[in-house]
């Protein structure tokens, strides 16, 4: 997600942020404000995407589409073959309000580099994969943070993913084939996944600091000439460097 503020916003307290937030509100019909509280609270982190090699531009923008619809906020994506394109026609700006993790260093694997962070952040590796005893996504296990890894469109998700996954998750077919799209399939995962996590008693919601962060970022979308005015209130307040 590109910010539209200076570098120094990043450097700012919580509670600094949170007096920007509270004067970007001025520049902001209390309609939208509403509407980013609303999405704010059901925001999550417990589940988080990592996509691996597109080769299509309107799957992987499908995803993110999906994703953000369904609060997903974190998007992990994986370049070591492919890049990574956006079908704006298939966003609809929906990337604008996503935090895109991307993992494309020249000769790393860029796959391992994003397991390295995932783990770091408590999550449980959950490998989408038709031809592997799995869970089903009505069964899958959400005690921990899970981040479901979705691969390519012909290939799948590569060896590296499917042997260092903690769990695999696969949406039982009676049909002749043996998957759906992947861009479905993330579709129909997400969904079961988000609604379970919502029927339990689970911390699944962002933190207030989270909110925080978010809420500005959202904010100066939000609001017209967000850069001046963002800068005109740091220069105010002696904290623009």
């Amino acid at each position: 997600m590109a910010s539209v503020v200076p570098p120094v916003v990043a450097r700012l307290t919580l509670a600094q942020k949170r007096e920007l937030s509270d004067y970007l509100c001025q520049f902001v019909t209390a309609e939208r404000q509403a509407k980013i509280e609303r999405i704010l609270s059901q925001r999550t982190r417990y589940l988080t995407v990592m996509v691996e090699d597109f080769h299509l531009s309107q799957n992987a923008s499908a995803v993110l589409r999906t994703s953000e619809g369904l609060g997903i906020q974190d998007i992990h994506i994986v370049e070591n073959e492919n890049s990574f394109k956006l079908n704006r026609d298939v966003t609809r700006g929906s990337n604008k309000w996503l935090t895109l993790h991307q993992y494309n260093e020249a000769g790393h694997n860029s796959t391992a580099d994003c397991f390295e962070v995932l783990r770091q952040r408590g999550y449980k590796l959950v490998a989408t994969c038709p031809h592997e005893a799995a869970f089903a996504p009505e069964d899958l296990p959400l005690d921990k943070p899970v981040a479901l890894l979705m691969g390519s469109e012909h290939e799948g998700l590569s060896d590296y993913a499917l042997e260092y996954a903690d769990y695999a998750v696969k949406i039982p077919m009676t049909g002749f084939l043996e998957s759906f799209n992947v861009s479905v399939s993330a579709a129909v995962c997400l969904y079961i996944l988000t609604r379970r996590l919502k029927e339990q008693d689970i911390p699944w919601q962002l933190s207030d600091a989270e909110k925080t962060h978010l809420r500005l970022d959202w904010l100066t979308m939000s609001s017209r000439s967000s850069e001046a005015l963002v800068e005109q209130f740091l220069k105010g307040k002696g904290w623009m460097q």
